[in-house]
């Protein structure tokens, strides 16, 4: 009996609480249904806010010398002497002599064509006297012939006058290209020749550039034309043209020059579809400057930010709310995602300036979203808006 109760309580005991488990859940009352729609994609936007602004070109180019030219000997003989700047680095004054070539020769030859126009000064005051004697002996001759006045020997003699002042002019000449020398200041690149060499006419010396300037071949793309705001074939005013930053990393620093850019081809370059721009900058090398800069020396690659039209009351945006096709995405006032279509007229790396499709005040995203779809909710983040200047000197604010 005791057996069987120990077996049977334990049984009643679970059927009871199942009994009891049932009839709770046969009477629990129904959850209340919620209808919700699903949750808006947040986004960081950013405010529209008109500004002025100055468009910039950003390029690379190659640092060449205004002029790079060959030494060449223009008459033959021995060098005589040669300057101790005539060497690869050298650097030399305008007229500053670098070769002297041996002169003794082109100084007798001087002396010969100085003694040839004394001789021939002489015969035209012979002929011109012996004219005059012959116009009187004839005077009372009726149409004397031109030979019995000695007119030829007259003309003669004036033509040998000025052949000898002509073989005068060419020793001057060949004396002075003996000493060899340029008209501007610069460097020494290579050297052929030393002390003691012959040379003849046409024979190589050396190499040189000028230092008092330089030119940087600027290569701009078409699409670049309307930041610059400059016409093909533009030529600047003397002294005037659009300011260019330059800068390039040197051991790790980062140098800067101006200049100013001067002229643009007149035509586009049918293989690359660039156009060409160039630009100068004086005094590369710092010579008539107190600060002791890096030179700005022919054969450096260098950046280049040319200063381009300026915009006022720009609408502009940061470049990465503009996504393909020139769409933007705008959240409107009820919190709703608008896809538009926008006509931009100037874009960069940074950002790009609208022309039409956008108003002042609206909110474009800037983040990346999903699978964006015409009229889905969002929830706009401010993200704060960036300060617009024109005309900053940073390379990259408001580059083309």
């Amino acid at each position: 009996m005791n057996k069987l109760v120990r077996i049977v309580a334990p049984l009643a005991v679970l059927g009871l609480g199942l009994g009891t488990y049932a009839l709770l859940a046969a009477f629990k009352p129904e959850p209340e249904k919620r209808e919700e729609g699903p949750r808006p994609v947040t986004v960081f936007v950013e405010t529209i806010v008109p500004a002025d602004i100055a468009l910039k070109v950003v390029t690379q180019a190659e640092v060449r010398s205004r002029i790079a030219i060959d030494l060449v000997a223009q008459v033959s003989g021995r060098i005589a002497s040669v300057s101790s700047e005539f060497t690869e680095g050298g650097s030399f004054r305008p007229g500053e002599t670098l070769v002297a070539i041996e002169d003794i020769d082109y100084r007798l030859a001087l002396s010969q064509a100085e003694a040839r126009v004394a001789e021939a000064e002489v015969g035209v005051e012979v002929a011109l006297a012996d004219a005059d004697v012959a116009r009187k002996q004839l005077r009372n001759t009726k149409n004397p012939s031109a030979l019995a006045l000695k007119k030829p020997q007259v003309a003669q003699a004036k033509a040998s006058l000025i052949a000898a002042k002509a073989d005068l002019e060419q020793a001057r000449v060949n004396l002075d290209r003996s000493r060899v020398s340029l008209p501007f200041e610069g460097r020494i690149t290579k050297t052929y020749v030393d002390l003691g060499q012959f040379v003849a006419a046409g024979t190589p010396l050396g190499q040189a550039f000028a230092t008092d300037r330089v030119e940087l071949r600027l290569p701009i793309k078409y699409d670049q034309l309307s930041a610059l705001g400059l016409p093909i074939g533009y030529i600047a005013e003397e002294g005037g043209g659009r300011s260019v930053d330059i800068f390039a990393n040197i051991g790790g620093l980062e140098q800067r020059w101006q200049g100013k850019l001067v002229r643009m081809d007149a035509s586009i370059d049918s293989d690359t579809r660039l156009i060409y721009a160039i630009a100068v900058v004086e005094d590369p090398y710092g010579k008539n400057s107190s600060q002791h800069s890096m030179p700005l020396a022919g054969g450096l690659y260098v950046d280049v930010v040319i200063q381009g039209r300026s915009i006022q009351k720009a609408l502009r945006i940061p470049r990465s709310a503009l996504r393909a096709g020139d769409t933007v995405y705008v959240v409107n006032k009820e919190g709703l995602l608008n896809i538009r279509s926008v006509d931009v007229i100037h874009s960069s790396p940074d950002f790009a300036v609208i022309h039409e499709g956008l108003n002042p005040g609206e909110q474009v995203i800037v983040s990346t979203i999903r699978n964006p779809l015409q009229g889905m909710a969002v929830q706009a983040s401010e993200r704060p808006a960036r300060e617009v200047v024109g005309g900053g000197s940073s390379k990259d604010n408001g580059q083309g």
